[in-house]
């Protein structure tokens, strides 16, 4: 099961999104830059209006901004963002690893071990390098989130604040000493589903987004961290 962001694009603009949206996420376009219409529709070889629908879902989705009197951006990373955003997912992801506790099949379920397996097989992930997670299916808190089957909740965590979230977790999380905490608290995580306990798999999903909060929050703490100027 795939949410709808996640469908082989159909339409010009459905090809743009995904391309821009990896751009902003992984920081090929930096954050708090202005959005040039004309310079991306001749980066992207795309018609005005579709660029302009990309852009408005881009907007949906909290990736860019409009700002009075100076056009759109792209958002910038900041700790208020971050603690306000990662407050957001503690509740609700814990919210759906209580539902996925009901409502995952076993075999669901052995899926997303599976899943852990392979990113265990990773050698960076074995020697506690990083922890990077491509997006959707492949993302263990993204099919945690489908395993809760309530489709409010999908839509909301899976569409309009997953790729913010993964801008957060990609530029300033997925690396350093947590790296082996995070892979065992999501073993955890997965095995509390395992045993139908939603009580602890709620709780410790609220642990572990608490402490990916704490470990970006250092990143903003660094002296040689710099807030990326405005192109």
């Amino acid at each position: 099961m795939q949410s709808p962001t996640w469908k082989d694009p159909v339409t010009a603009a459905d090809r743009v999104l995904l391309e821009i949206q990896r751009a902003i996420v992984e920081g090929q376009i930096a954050p708090g830059s202005k959005i040039s219409e004309p310079e991306l529709a001749k980066r992207y070889d795309l018609s005005r209006a579709p660029l302009r629908e990309a852009l408005a879902r881009l907007e949906r989705c909290h990736l860019i901004e409009r700002i009075p009197n100076a056009g759109a951006r792209v958002v910038k990373l900041s700790v208020a963002g971050l603690v306000s955003l990662y407050q957001l997912r503690e509740t609700l992801e814990g919210l759906a690893c209580r539902l996925a506790a009901e409502h995952m099949t076993d075999a669901e379920i052995a899926q997303v071990q599976q899943l852990l397996d392979q990113h265990l097989s990773t050698q960076r992930v074995r020697e506690g390098e990083s922890y990077y997670q491509e997006a959707g299916d492949v993302d263990f808190h993204y099919r945690v989130i489908l395993g809760s089957k309530n489709p409010y909740l999908i839509n909301l965590l899976c569409d309009e604040l997953y790729f913010i979230v993964r801008m957060y977790r990609v530029q300033l999380g997925m690396n350093g000493p947590r790296v082996s905490r995070a892979f065992d608290e999501h073993k955890a995580i997965i095995n509390a589903i395992a045993n139908r306990d939603g009580e602890l798999a709620d709780l410790l999903m609220r642990r572990h987004i608490g402490a990916s909060r704490r470990n970006i929050e250092t990143h903003f703490k660094q002296p040689h961290f710099k807030q990326p100027h405005f192109k």
